[in-house]
């Protein structure tokens, strides 16, 4: 299998994205070997991570950017027919416990937003995995205005959790980011506090973004904002 090396430039991670522009995602996944599975049911962030290995990203699971050495996190962003978001775009894994010292400024939701590589890729039913082709990437960061709603999502829901109201938390609350259960099964449990301060079992969860919001970051690049 081959690894592609990281990036040493923006400019070169961003061209490096453009050349996959117009590939299918069976092109790319035969060009590292990797077998393309039928459908996505079970392996929901396959392309993600097949991006991921194309253009050389070297965070993994790490709480970082996925171009840590950039400070750009990558997003593929699926698209339906009509060419827009159809689900929500996870960002980071939500602190359950330790909340004490963190904000805002050094969060990880933060870190991963300030600069964004978004690799938009068609995601419509009837079209085979392994024939979805590849959009035109974009190289992103919120405005001024946009990052002063994701913090104050963001603060909304770490206070919520930081109180034990965790389960009173749904996909509901966030004006652009949400907090949404994230884990293959029920069983799948996690530490965090009640109301009383007393360690509980919950289900874990993660940040994500509303598929509006994403919608409003496409319209605003393509309309020339």
């Amino acid at each position: 299998m081959t690894t592609e090396q990281s990036p040493r430039s923006e400019s070169e991670l961003v061209a490096r994205a453009t050349a996959l522009a117009g590939e299918s995602v069976g092109e790319i996944a035969a060009r590292f070997d990797r077998k393309t599975p039928r459908t996505l049911n079970k392996a929901k962030g396959w392309i993600g991570e097949l991006i991921e290995l194309a253009l050389g990203a070297t965070a993994h699971s790490k709480p970082v950017p996925d171009f840590e050495d950039l400070g750009i996190e990558l997003k593929t962003i699926p698209l339906n027919s009509r060419l827009t978001p159809q689900e929500s775009t996870f960002v980071s894994t939500v602190p359950m416990t330790g909340l004490v010292g963190l904000n805002w400024e050094n969060c990880t939701v933060k870190a991963k937003l300030n600069r964004v590589l978004w690799v938009p890729v068609e995601a419509g039913k009837d079209i085979p995995v392994a024939k979805r082709r590849i959009g035109m990437p974009m190289i992103w960061s919120p405005s001024a205005t946009d990052a002063e709603i994701l913090r104050a999502d963001w603060e909304e829901h770490i206070e919520r959790i930081a109180l034990g109201d965790i389960d009173q938390i749904d996909a509901r609350f966030g004006t652009y980011l949400q907090v949404r259960p994230k884990a293959p099964n029920r069983r799948e449990l996690t530490l965090t506090t009640d109301t009383s301060g007393t360690l509980v079992s919950s289900l874990p969860r993660g940040f994500y973004l509303r598929a509006s919001f994403t919608r409003k970051i496409l319209a605003d690049k393509y309309s020339g904002c």
